[in-house]
């Protein structure tokens, strides 16, 4: 077996026989913004999928889960770890969020509740 570092990669080091143009080909700036405005999109609709389903196991769960949220950074955004562990399945979720992403999953019917009787004030 190599020891980590000794592999070779040899498509970098390659020469190229014919001359490369140094000059950038023109491109669209209206497909460079729609693949952003696209990423942007996808970037929100997982960020709600993850909500979605978050809300969805504590309701699934009520009172049978353990949840702990808990601060882990206040510059340069707050940032909060929710994890939330099913005992009897073996099972711990921890998922990292932000305040406003915390304040809507707590904004749902009946999970505001279920956290309040989890986490003693």
């Amino acid at each position: 077996m190599k020891p980590h570092g000794t592999y070779k990669l040899r498509h970098g080091a390659r020469r190229r026989s014919f001359p490369v143009p140094t000059l950038p080909m023109p491109r669209d700036l209206s497909h460079r913004a729609e693949a952003l405005v696209a990423s942007v999109q996808r970037a929100d609709a997982q960020a709600q999928r993850v909500l979605d389903s978050l809300r969805d196991e504590i309701l699934q769960a009520g009172d049978a889960c353990e949840l702990r949220i808990r601060r882990i950074f206040r510059e340069p955004r707050e940032v909060f770890r929710l994890e939330l562990a099913r005992p009897e399945y073996g099972y711990l979720r921890t998922t990292l969020l932000e305040r406003d992403a915390l304040e809507e999953l707590l904004e749902a019917d009946g999970v505001q509740e279920i956290v309040d009787r989890a986490i003693p004030a």
